[in-house]
């Protein structure tokens, strides 16, 4: 028998328009992959500079600071065991998230030859204020991602400021390019572990303070400064949580830095808490090694990679 031409005309046409229709639809769903990439791209953009923006009102209103919040003590808490004092004296850092100069004083006070202050916001204009006659001291306004390569920097520091960047990788890999081989970058970071009971209550908080206008802000910190006040002393006597950084930490500030530290904790778009082995992971796969953690105070991570040689 011959076979039934049309029928077999009738079945490659059917084949071909069905793989006609699966091209079409492999195509759609790289189209809807890439769309989604390029939401959560933007969103980030704009989070990220939310966030900018929010510092710039943050450290142009708070310029000062003084006693326990930018003292040499509170320095060597941060940054021991990783690091000593005497390791930064004489060595080229940058400092990425400067702020209102902070993080800059303490480092000074450590004797480094150099500090690369790095900060986007318009808090530079209060860094200008404070170090543009300084020689030590080099002034960028720029995000951590434009950190100039082979810039041969001993030490990249980040307190507090890795944790409100969120997409954090190309800032990690621009301190990996400025570091000269067997350089280190320090990042501070808010830890999970330990934070788990304080994020039930800040979280949600967030979502409301992080829409209020700076006096309101105020406002919300010295209540909560009046309610935190009680708290503490009780934990000087029992073991409540957060005991460690109550006594430790917050009762050696002064009245106005522990206000800002309430007002910092409430005012941020974006705030990751780091578990260990995300932070691990962070600078891991931007090229660091002998990567080391501690758990400060039971609530953050202090961590230290190499540049290898």
């Amino acid at each position: 028998m011959k076979p039934d031409t049309d029928i077999l005309e009738k079945y490659d046409m059917d084949t071909e328009e069905n793989n006609e229709e699966q091209d079409v639809i492999n195509q759609c769903v790289i189209d809807i992959k890439k769309l989604k990439e390029d939401v959560q791209e933007i969103k980030a953009l704009l989070l990220h500079t939310q966030t900018i923006d929010d510092y710039s009102v943050q450290w142009t209103k708070y310029t000062h600071h003084e006693g326990y919040y930018a003292s040499n003590e509170l320095f060597e808490d941060i940054i021991e065991p990783l690091l000593t004092v005497s390791d930064i004296k004489g060595s080229k850092v940058a400092d990425i998230g400067s702020g209102n100069g902070r993080t800059v004083d303490m480092l000074l006070g450590a004797e480094p030859s150099k500090v690369l202050a790095v900060e986007p916001s318009n808090a530079f204009q209060v860094l200008e204020g404070k170090f543009k006659t300084n020689n030590r001291v080099q002034l960028l306004n720029a995000p951590g991602d434009k950190l100039p390569p082979e810039s041969q920097l001993d030490y990249v520091i980040s307190l507090g400021v890795i944790h409100h960047i969120p997409k954090p990788d190309p800032v990690v890999r621009a301190a990996y390019n400025a570091l000269k081989p067997g350089g280190k970058i320090f990042i501070w970071l808010y830890g999970k572990e330990g934070n788990r009971l304080y994020l039930f209550f800040v979280t949600p908080l967030r979502y409301i303070t992080k829409h209020l206008p700076h006096f309101l802000l105020v406002g919300m910190s010295w209540m909560f400064d009046l309610l935190l006040f009680p708290y503490i002393k009780l934990c000087k006597i029992l073991p409540l949580p957060m005991q460690k950084y109550m006594v430790d930490y917050l009762d050696k500030l002064p009245n106005d830095d522990r206000r800002l530290t309430i007002y910092d904790q409430l005012n941020p778009y974006h705030a990751k808490y780091y578990t260990r082995q995300e932070a691990t992971n962070l600078l891991e796969r931007n090229g660091f090694s002998d990567i080391k953690t501690h758990q400060r105070h039971g609530y953050s991570w202090s961590v230290l990679g190499t540049k290898p040689s």
